[in-house]
């Protein structure tokens, strides 16, 4: 089934400030909350679909991604939405709830004081600096991602080794506390076990009690051809390990490519510039040029003036998508000579005579440039 706009699904117009989106968020959240509509698998739905919206749009990156592919750019960036329960949804928008509902982290009611279910882990954020030409063409990048791992002397626990789990006495082993907000009566994570429903008398050593330590680790990052600027990568289960058992997070790398010294991206074209003498922009020429791939040759049609194109078809950059290379796009600047030698000026002066124009060594002082700049078309 395929996706709604986001922008109509919040209801706000595509150059909608953040702000305005978050209001017209926090309505439908409020709206479509399931504890609000208990068992509505449509309401259920629909909150889904806007937090989903939410998450896009209030991310500078994903919403340009969106607002120029939409979501297929979305989808080969490596983002797709939301897969499984209003749990995750909670997990993911913890902060935005608290802002809605007025307590920290979303919860959702429970029936019979059940211990919340495991959690998915943490999404993480990697940065990751490209060169032009590897934006272009495809490369693997060696990453280290820092991220926090289960002790492996307490097996994530927190406990000493040999001491046994009691009940947590904060929440009595239910993993959860109640807060009540108006007609709400919302159940959160208990702040004392986490959600584990039991602690320990002495803590893990090497851990502190918290069962995880901060470690590093290398993954392998391949990036495809022709991503650019602001582009993300998903890495689907390399974030954060889940609680309890629960899936692990993953990580999305937000790309930066850098400036290129001779060619400026225009969509899947390179545009860069073409300088040319008089007498190659006037007779034509066949010009060796750099491009992507190496040197090349352009051809350079006669009476080039200062402004004109000249195109070489598929050398520009694949597309993400398609893999169809752009062009490489070059604008023509015709140098007006100086220094001229005598001879030099001897030829020109025959060549303005030819064509009528007066110039400085013949009557006109000034007379040479413009004729010159006739001829380039532009005045140097």
């Amino acid at each position: 089934m395929s996706k709604r706009d986001y922008y109509e699904v919040l209801g706000v117009a595509k150059g909608a400030p953040k702000a305005e989106m978050k209001k017209a968020y926090r309505k439908l959240a409020m709206q479509f909350h399931p504890d609000r509509n208990p068992d509505d698998k449509e309401a259920e739905s629909r909150f889904k679909e806007a937090a989903e919206a939410w998450e896009v749009l209030s991310d500078e990156g994903k919403r340009e991604l969106y607002d120029r592919f939409g979501h297929d750019g979305l989808s080969k960036s490596g983002y797709s939405g939301f897969h499984g329960g209003v749990e995750d949804i909670f997990s993911a928008f913890g902060d935005m709830f608290g802002d809605i509902f007025g307590f920290g982290g979303g919860g959702r009611r429970r029936s019979g004081g059940r211990r919340r279910a495991p959690r998915r882990g943490n999404d993480l954020r990697y940065d990751l600096q490209l060169d032009f030409h590897d934006a272009a063409f495809g490369t693997t990048e060696e990453v280290n991602i820092a991220r926090a791992e289960p002790c492996e002397t307490c097996h994530g626990t927190g406990g000493k080794a040999g001491t046994e789990p009691v009940a947590c006495g904060t929440c009595g082993g239910r993993g959860e506390v109640i807060q009540q907000q108006a007609f709400l009566q919302i159940r959160t994570t208990c702040p004392a076990c986490r959600g584990a429903g039991s602690s320990y008398a002495e803590n893990c050593g090497d851990c502190s009690g918290a069962g995880r330590v901060s470690t590093e680790r290398k993954l392998s990052v391949n990036v495809p051809r022709g991503v650019d600027d602001g582009m993300q990568l998903r890495l689907q289960g390399e974030g954060e390990p889940g609680m309890m058992g629960a899936p692990a997070g993953d990580l999305y790398v937000f790309l930066h490519v850098r400036r290129h010294d001779v060619f400026e991206r225009h969509g899947d074209d390179v545009v860069c510039k073409l300088d040319l003498s008089f007498p190659q922009a006037a007779m034509g020429a066949e010009i060796t040029v750099p491009t992507l791939d190496g040197e090349g040759t352009a051809a350079v049609k006669p009476g080039t003036s200062t402004g004109d194109l000249v195109r070489l078809k598929g050398m520009g950059i694949p597309n993400v998508r398609t893999g169809v290379r752009g062009d490489q796009v070059m604008q023509a600047f015709v140098k007006t000579p100086k220094n001229l030698t005598d001879r030099q000026k001897e030829l020109l002066t025959e060549l303005a005579t030819i064509e009528g124009a007066k110039v400085k060594d013949g009557n006109s002082p000034g007379g040479f440039k413009r004729f010159l700049s006739r001829l380039t078309g532009h005045e140097d």
